[in-house]
């Protein structure tokens, strides 16, 4: 479920992008930029909603992080007792 929530984010945020990109190319008017502007303002918005989501979810253990960097956080650290 988690994972579907984020998906929806990224795809939300790449449409923002989008439609932002869109009014930017457009001849310029007052109007083009108000919507380039709210659109960026929503992609931001999205994007620290985001990352506040998934900073809540890996604190909490709903979720837990998988790849490159999840076995370093699994390992305990060395100590002077265990180089003897």
């Amino acid at each position: 479920m988690i994972k579907i929530i984020v998906i929806i984010a990224f795809i939300l945020i790449i449409i923002s992008l989008g439609s932002a990109l869109f009014h930017l190319v457009q001849p310029k008017s007052e109007e083009e930029s108000e919507k380039t502007v709210k659109a960026l303002t929503f992609r931001i918005a999205l994007s620290l909603i985001l990352f506040i989501f998934i900073f809540i979810m890996v604190a909490t253990g709903a979720y837990k992080p998988q790849g490159i960097g999840a076995g370093m956080l699994m390992q305990k650290p060395v100590t002077a007792e265990h180089n003897k």
